[in-house]
């Protein structure tokens, strides 16, 4: 529970099984966080508030961000993340996370209308990603996993775009102080995708996409992978201890 001795605990969003924090999970406890990760889907119920936490994850899922009807819990999330930019909460969101923020904030998102976009995809480098404190060590043509079928068509006012793409513009951006949204699946390796090609592959194949190129080159990039979004995620959970330091 939050609130228990140790170091800072960080509220994790899991929204279905096979979702995980992953790589991002394994490098934010090595900043010395602590990770709680409720299961909504599962019938785990969220907290009202963000008392007690020192940073929300919202992790990515198949549910569409305004699907309150499939996935009735989205209402809190999208709760949670206002009262996470209101009250200076550090703030990670990824994939359905980051479209969440988007919605929640006044931008939106839509379906693809296309070919999902899947596998390890070059990014390219904003303006501001260099001033960022958890985008600015990204390199420019950077590859990271995508698998959406949505995608953010508009920033919220005054966000900060740091990431763009050839296909799916909006890829990284910044809210308020301590809020940062993500497209893709920095979490992810071949494994997983591999997993997430075995049950949502076929859809991906008849909307003429190719699920097992996509885990191919997860699988080549791996370890660029680690070692670009394992900084980042440390980097995000340096914020996250300066911002909300532990009680003495």
């Amino acid at each position: 529970m939050a609130g228990t001795t140790g170091g800072a605990q960080v509220l994790v969003v899991q929204h279905e099984d096979g979702t995980g924090p992953g790589l991002v999970g394994e490098h934010l406890e090595r900043t010395g966080l602590r990770l709680h990760t409720v299961h909504p889907w599962a019938g785990e119920m969220l907290p009202a508030r963000l008392d007690g936490y020192a940073g929300l994850l919202v992790l990515g899922g198949a549910p569409n961000c305004e699907d309150d009807d499939r996935a009735p819990w989205l209402p809190q999330v999208r709760e949670l993340i206002r009262q996470a930019v209101a009250d200076h909460v550090p703030l990670l969101g990824i994939c359905l996370g980051g479209q969440l923020m988007a919605v929640a904030l006044g931008g939106s998102v839509a379906p693809r209308g296309r070919v999902p976009e899947v596998g390890a995809i070059p990014l390219r480098r904003l303006p501001a990603a260099d001033r960022d404190a958890v985008f600015g060590a990204v390199p420019e043509g950077a590859l990271a996993a995508q698998w959406h079928w949505d995608e953010i068509t508009a920033l919220p006012p005054d966000a900060v775009a740091l990431l763009g793409g050839d296909d799916s513009r909006h890829q990284a951006f910044r809210v308020g102080g301590c809020g940062w949204g993500v497209q893709f699946h920095p979490e992810v390796l071949a494994a997983v995708m591999a997993d997430w090609a075995g049950s949502d592959g076929p859809a991906v194949q008849a909307a003429g996409g190719d699920p097992q190129t996509a885990v191919d080159s997860v699988r080549a990039a791996e370890r660029e992978l680690r070692a670009v979004w394992g900084a980042m995620a440390e980097a995000w959970g340096g914020v996250v201890r300066r911002t909300r330091p532990s009680p003495a």
